[in-house]
């Protein structure tokens, strides 16, 4: 059983928790220990799993990923307004070889998943991505990853996996689960051209780091239709992290990281969430543990919804264009927009869920004035392919 192959939360952190207030998350989360064993997974909605494995590195780590500094700092955090129940599974430490430890994660992650419940991943490097969403083999047809990084992980042809070039191997290998990769906040500097040309080529969705942080709400939407959220620290400013080996002096804010990881709890898709690359350092592991805390405040709020579930919730907009009628729907209860794409509808498809693609309302307004969402015109485009 994988299960097997985890390490208990240390005893520095428990011990630490002894001294937490009775509303601390560490009072809350049930977790993994020597003298306990594992905790029950029965009535589990999130489970903490950290994964120490990092010989994969592009750029070789100095020190093991101090997984026991992000508990203690996550621990501290108070609870919230929250029903679900959190257990922390403890770490998966190396294997004899990197792809034992893949074998592990997949493993582990595809046990939670057949559980229904979440799990959220403390990864050294982000090459631990690619067994990730290998757990989703025989478990969901065709998935949705989204990237939180300034870079796109593409890689060099010949090259290896690593914490750079994960998304290649994702692309290429087989069984082909992937029907749609996003990026959030990537900064064109740090990517060839090639790679910016190859995520149009596969109408992939990519938005800059300048677009996203003049309005961050454009994230939603992205982040509402995945399945599995891969996030880099190295998208956070290295004055955000306190550490600047490694780290841009541009990226994200902590603000701004913790609401993108709000959006990703809140989505009733995202059955993956992992964060990875982050630093040894005080300051990063309280934003690394402010980012889970984010995460399941949104996921404890999570509506699932439908227009075609529940028509009367929603107010149906009907928009003709040149090129196709667009049909939006606007929810009553939320807000949120959605827009439906006519080559994905075909009842034949395991793609069939996917018809209906999450918008925003300047989607709509940017239809009216004859504007094609782009988001649409991809979704468009990928269901002829």
């Amino acid at each position: 059983m994988a299960f097997d192959f985890l390490v208990p939360v240390a005893d520095k952190v428990l011990a630490h928790t002894e001294l937490l207030p009775e509303q601390a998350l560490g009072k809350k989360i049930h977790k993994h220990t020597d003298r306990e064993g594992l905790p029950v997974l029965a009535f589990a909605s999130v489970a903490i799993v950290g994964v120490r494995e990092s010989r994969n590195a592009f750029e070789k780590k100095i020190d093991k990923l101090d997984t026991s500094s992000i508990r203690i700092e996550l621990y501290k955090l108070m609870m919230g307004n929250w029903n679900s129940t959190i257990v922390d599974m403890g770490d998966i430490e190396e294997g004899n070889t990197v792809e034992d430890t893949y074998f592990v994660v997949k493993e582990i992650v595809a046990g939670l998943l057949e559980e229904k419940i979440i799990p959220i991943i403390i990864g050294a490097t982000q090459d631990i991505t690619y067994a990730a969403y290998r757990a989703f083999d025989g478990i969901i047809d065709m998935i949705n990853l989204v990237a939180v990084d300034s870079r796109f992980d593409f890689g060099m042809e010949d090259e290896l996996i690593s914490s750079n070039s994960y998304m290649s191997k994702i692309i290429t290998d087989k069984p082909n689960n992937l029907f749609n990769f996003s990026n959030i906040g990537y900064q064109s500097y740090f990517n060839a051209q090639e790679e910016i040309d190859l995520m149009e080529r596969l109408f992939f969705d990519a938005y800059r780091l300048g677009d996203l942080i003049s309005d961050i709400k454009l994230a939603e939407p992205t982040l509402r239709n995945a399945h599995m959220v891969s996030l880099d620290a190295r998208a956070i400013r290295a004055a955000e992290m306190a550490y600047n080996n490694g780290f841009s002096p541009n990226g994200f804010t902590g603000r701004e990281i913790c609401a993108i990881a709000r959006y990703a709890g809140l989505s009733d898709n995202v059955s993956v969430f992992g964060i990875y690359e982050m630093e040894n350092s005080n300051q990063s592991s309280q934003l690394m543990a402010q980012i889970i805390w984010y995460f399941i405040e949104g996921f404890n709020f999570r509506v699932k919804e439908s227009p075609y579930i529940k028509p009367d919730e929603f107010t149906k907009y009907t928009v003709p264009t040149e090129l196709e009628q667009l049909i939006f729907y606007k929810s009553h209860l939320t807000q949120r927009w959605w827009i439906e794409v006519p080559s994905i509808f075909s009842t034949d498809t395991k793609l069939h869920s996917a018809s209906l693609l999450p918008c925003t309302e300047k989607d709509y307004l940017d239809a009216c004035e004859q504007n094609i969402p782009e988001r649409w015109f991809k979704a468009y485009k990928k269901g002829l392919n």
